[in-house]
């Protein structure tokens, strides 16, 4: 039995190509790399980063050595990082060591950040400033296309939501301006949406991941996913056990395709 894997999927090759053209079954574990954004005014602003580019560029293409290294990021003397996740710490606290000073800007309180415990505590410990219950309404700019500042609003917590944690709830009248060099957007990220746009058959959630089972196997005959793409931002060992799971899954598969037709059926 042949096989060949690590083709290139999407606008050049989809799924269904694949399928019908020597491959009998394939694997999809695109991951979760596309990030969010709050689609507000003036997010188009220079100096506004997803968190992937601002930690991709200071921590492999090594921005910190500029000009060693072509990659600088220019972010001033404050930084403001809008989420409250693990990747907004690690972004708040990169900040830091590159001489700004952070500041996360989360819409719920402490209690209901999404980071661990710890991430927390050695952000606090470092220096990084927690302003809470707020969140940008808009970004400003200067005449140069820069982001300056911030418009943003208070919130106070209602009922919880589906997350069970407590809903935000806009405060009238609370808006008021932040100042800011730089704006890194740590808000999670989903998955690209290329390849379940070109397989229309292919079942996936309100979010956009892909859905499959336990084993991978997914709602089209001969396709199997994992990791990211099915249960959204998660870890790097989570992701390797379901292609290891999948893996297994498409042997039995493909053995089963290869069972001679017994006597009679």
């Amino acid at each position: 039995m042949e096989i060949k894997c690590n083709h290139v999927v999407g606008k050049l090759s989809s799924i269904d190509e694949l399928l019908h053209n020597g491959y009998d079954a394939v694997y999809i574990g695109t991951g979760a790399g596309l990030p969010s954004f709050m689609n507000i005014p003036g997010e188009n602003l220079n100096g506004i980063y997803s968190a992937n580019e601002f930690l991709t560029r200071n921590n492999l293409m090594k921005a910190y050595r500029f000009p060693e290294y072509l990659t600088p990021i220019r972010v001033g003397n404050r930084v403001a990082v809008i989420g409250g996740g693990n990747v907004a710490m690690d972004a708040a606290r990169t900040a830091l060591r590159l001489g700004a000073d952070a500041h996360i800007v989360y819409r719920r309180s402490r209690e209901e950040m999404p980071a661990r415990a710890e991430e927390v505590g050695h952000a606090q410990e470092e220096g990084v400033v927690f302003n809470l219950l707020c969140s940008p309404i808009e970004f400003k700019g200067d005449a140069e296309g820069r982001v300056t500042s911030m418009i943003c609003q208070r919130y106070e917590l209602g009922e919880p939501d589906e997350s069970g944690r407590r809903r935000p709830v806009v405060i009238k009248g609370s808006e008021f301006e932040m100042q800011t060099d730089t704006v890194v957007i740590a808000i999670g990220q989903g998955p690209n949406p290329l390849v379940q746009q070109t397989t229309p058959d292919l079942e996936t959630n309100k979010w956009g991941n892909i859905v499959a089972d336990d084993d991978g196997r997914t709602s089209k005959e001969s396709v199997f996913a994992g990791g990211d793409v099915v249960t959204g931002a998660a870890t790097v060992i989570l992701a390797m056990g379901a292609g290891k799971k999948a893996a297994r899954a498409i042997h039995g598969y493909l053995q089963s395709k290869q069972q001679p037709m017994q006597a009679g059926s």
